[in-house]
């Protein structure tokens, strides 16, 4: 019997390998396959009341399990893939993650920073129907709070970067552009981004990128501000 499809061969999979999943999928988003190490390093974001192991023996192992359930794939070269059945439980669980996104910060009105971490609490356990009813309710949303796509259960696979964005590390010095995503993962710097207004849709000016300090220094209405070029290449933007 597999250690990480549920007993009863419901379409759901055991809540440690959905984390494991939703962290793949978004490393994917970005264009990552990641190695065991990279994965590890991801893992330790997700609020500890998930009980995700982060050490490399742990991961390894559930690597191992969820590779003999046909959830992922290795690479010659030791890189993580999801298998096709892989993509599809994970096109899942990132839906039911974003929609609860949507719900608590739209219909609840739970703060930006602390939507994603209360979002792990709420994927887990809902239901398909619950999840259609929570879609319809918020009027069908495209994107996530922070601006990651929600996927439909006709889409084909998780999506890579969106082409039409780049890095704001990227951008170009007196240029204007909008906030197309923000990282959701780090609470401390999305609580920095969030206070500042660096929110998808949000129009900004790049007055400096001074590339000899390694910041750039940008602007909008309500604030001026720099940026470290780590975090500048963590946020995603359109020029206008």
């Amino acid at each position: 019997m597999s250690e990480t499809l549920q007993k009863n061969q419901s379409p759901r999979i055991t809540q440690t390998a959905e984390n494991y999943l939703l962290s793949i999928a978004v490393l994917h988003e970005d264009g990552v396959n990641p190695h065991i190490s990279e994965l590890a390093a991801y893992l330790r974001r997700i609020p500890k009341g998930e009980e995700v192991g982060t050490t490399l023996a742990s991961v390894s192992g559930m690597i191992q399990r969820m590779t003999k359930d046909g959830l992922l794939e290795i690479t010659k070269d030791k890189r993580i893939l999801l298998s096709p059945m892989g993509m599809n439980y994970a096109k899942n669980v990132v839906r039911r993650h974003r929609l609860s996104e949507r719900l608590l910060v739209d219909l609840l009105d739970i703060p930006l920073e602390r939507a994603e971490s209360e979002a792990h609490s709420l994927e887990h356990g809902i239901s398909e129907e619950l999840l259609s009813k929570i879609e319809e309710k918020l009027n069908f949303p495209q994107t996530c709070p922070y601006g990651r796509p929600i996927y439909r259960p006709d889409d084909m696979e998780i999506s890579t970067t969106d082409a039409n964005s780049i890095q704001l590390s990227d951008a170009v010095q007196g240029g204007t552009y909008s906030i197309v995503r923000i990282p959701d993962e780090d609470y401390p710097l999305l609580s920095f981004l969030v206070s500042n207004k660096i929110l998808p849709g949000q129009q900004i000016r790049v007055e400096e990128r001074a590339v000899y300090r390694g910041v750039i220094d940008i602007s909008h209405s309500e604030s001026s501000l720099s940026l470290g070029m780590d975090v500048a290449g963590r946020i995603r933007v359109r020029a206008i």
